[in-house]
């Protein structure tokens, strides 16, 4: 998958890791405003409890 990414990127190497490491950026970006805001209330890392 990665590889067919990289051949279909236009430019030389050093512009197509720039709009890799864009694409990256903006992966990461979406995950932290939408998918890890929406998934949180699901996620069960708030029901902690300690019994002794």
């Amino acid at each position: 998958m990665y590889g067919w990414i990289w051949r279909h990127l236009p430019g030389n190497t050093p512009v197509r890791a720039l709009i890799a490491l864009c694409l990256v950026l903006g992966v990461v970006y979406l995950l932290f405003t939408y998918v890890f805001p929406w998934a949180e209330p699901i996620l069960p890392f708030n029901n902690v409890t300690v019994e002794e």
